[in-house]
């Protein structure tokens, strides 16, 4: 077999694996991305070493490193192609579903993906809800997480509901990491080493090099991290 007889066999194994886990992936649902159990972490293994295996034994000699240029570019072509097509996009990568809907469970829309109770269940969980009359809407996403929203009765008081009044609250800028002063930031910020160093004295310390990490608050004060923290009193 000559070379380009070579590398079109490589080509097309590659991609007809590829295509054939893809397919498999979508039939199986989107619970195997939301909750990886025993049985699904078995399947998913199986699948990847017989796909590998059905490659390397079908080509020979370096030509195999030829499959993961052409897994790379599949993919590529794939993201390219779902980006510019909403109906590609929807059968490669799949859309949104609810699941629940004011409090009631869908089972429709779960069976459609293989979605059971106990994932639903056990996603709500990860959420800290254990009632399903809480939920105003649980929507599946195509990655298989959950997203929930729940009654506005059941939402925790925020300081706008009190019509309290907050504060900005920003970034922290780092101004020391791993005992060295990151000066550009110091500099941003508005203030000089001076400044830094009588910061650290008021905190008993003497060297820069003691200081694993140190940021300026929005609110302009200073945290400091040591290397070596002193015990603490018990």
């Amino acid at each position: 077999m000559n070379v380009a007889a070579e590398v079109f066999e490589v080509i097309w194994h590659t991609l007809a694996v590829f295509l054939a886990v893809l397919l498999v992936s979508r039939i199986v649902g989107k619970k195997l991305l939301a909750q990886l159990t025993y049985f699904d972490f078995v399947i998913g293994i199986i699948l990847g070493t017989i796909a590998g295996a059905f490659v390397v034994q079908t080509t020979r000699g370096l030509f195999v490193l030829i499959s993961p240029v052409v897994l790379a570019a599949a993919v590529l072509l794939i993201e390219f192609m779902a980006l510019k097509s909403r109906a590609f996009r929807k059968i490669a990568q799949g859309e949104p579903l609810v699941v629940i809907r004011n409090g009631k469970i869908l089972e429709e829309n779960m069976r459609k993906v293989r979605y059971d109770i106990q994932n639903l269940r056990t996603q709500l969980r990860n959420k800290d809800i254990f009632d399903f009359s809480e939920v105003e809407f649980a929507v599946l996403e195509p990655n298989g997480q959950l997203s929930v929203l729940k009654k506005s009765a059941h939402l925790p008081l925020t300081p706008k509901d009190l019509k309290l009044d907050t504060q900005y609250k920003g970034m922290p800028t780092e101004l020391i990491l791993d005992g060295h002063v990151l000066t550009n930031n110091l500099i941003r910020s508005g203030l000089d080493f001076t400044w830094l160093y009588r910061e650290l004295q008021g905190r008993n310390v003497r060297e820069v090099k003691e200081v694993f990490y140190a940021a300026l608050n929005a609110d302009g004060t200073l945290y400091v991290d040591l290397r070596r923290d002193p015990p603490e009193n018990l």
